[in-house]
């Protein structure tokens, strides 16, 4: 049986929605994404319900139409209304998808973002020798660390992140005996000025460091301010560009001469986010849009 309903003050309200009535799969989405369309654009608000229904019943989403006049199998009020106060579909699920592979997440990491996949697709696309360096700063959930060594099981993967609960969740993602190469994982501040001195050097340096002011949080919607980590996230606005001005200094001394650099940035400070890189002598800078046309990497060699 399922309990449909609106969510106020975190409990249900026994309006629309009546306890004790069964309903199919398909009244069950209708409902939730008119609920859920309050706080999200209505094609959104159906694909999260889609995604939490996928999960939990274990169907795929065309599945979900032949099967919409079935009674719905379980009851996920408790995972809806979570949805309803505006947490993100990816932490009820406790995993988001990533490059083709299932990434464990949780509030103490970021939510990998799919255009963060063209930045491992790119690195993946040069021309590296077979046991080639990688590094990646800042790993968060360690999607992009993993993506490289699952792709490429010769590369020799290293990702770094501040944060001690960080980095319990990117080393747990996959073990040892289930992935073809394993990162070294290792607990540094990037902004460290001496951070890099123990890393040795590499091929390939990438990162998706935090980039969004402090300014845009008003314009920034409440599953994400209220539920990603902000110390993954935010930079001072009179500092915007403190995490590429770290990098550009310690990717001096972290890549190999011809060693490729791939950021991603803010849309907003692209131009200025290259320069640091040109300022410091890097060769080959580039400002690369994403499949929405946003300035959104930038690319360099030493």
């Amino acid at each position: 049986k399922i309990q449909r309903g609106e969510l106020q003050g975190g409990r249900f309200r026994r309006k629309h929605l009546c306890l004790g009535k069964i309903v199919t799969i398909k009244q069950f989405m209708v409902d939730a994404v008119a609920a859920l369309s309050k706080i999200y654009p209505s094609e959104e608000a159906r694909n999260v319900v889609s995604m939490l229904l996928c999960a939990r019943l274990g169907l795929k989403d065309w599945e979900l139409v032949l099967r919409g006049d079935d009674p719905m199998p379980l009851d996920v009020s408790a995972e809806l209304a979570r949805l309803l106060k505006g947490e993100p579909v990816q932490y009820v699920l406790g995993y988001a998808e990533f490059y083709g592979r299932k990434f464990k997440v949780s509030p103490s990491v970021l939510i990998p973002r799919p255009e963060t996949e063209l930045l491992v697709e790119w690195a993946l696309a040069c021309k590296l020798p077979k046991g080639a360096r990688a590094l990646d700063l800042c790993t968060g959930s360690g999607a992009i660390a993993w993506s490289l060594a699952w792709e490429r099981p010769d590369f020799e993967v290293t990702a770094v992140d501040i944060s001690p609960e960080a980095l319990s969740v990117a080393s747990g993602q996959f073990s040892r005996f289930s992935a073809p190469s394993v990162p070294h994982f290792v607990l540094a501040d990037v902004l460290s000025e001496d951070f890099a001195k123990d890393l040795g050097t590499f091929d390939l340096l990438l990162s998706n460091p935090p980039y969004i002011m402090d300014g845009e949080k008003d314009s920034m919607r409440a599953n994400v301010l209220d539920y990603e980590p902000h110390l993954a996230l935010f930079v001072p606005d009179d500092d915007a560009l403190v995490f590429y001005s770290a990098i550009a200094r310690a990717a001096l001394s972290l890549l190999v001469p011809g060693g490729i650099g791939i950021v991603e940035c803010n849309e907003l400070l692209a131009r200025q986010s290259a320069e640091e890189f040109e300022n410091r002598g890097f060769s080959s800078v580039n400002i690369v849009r994403d499949l929405a046309g946003k300035e959104r990497f930038v690319t360099f060699i030493r």
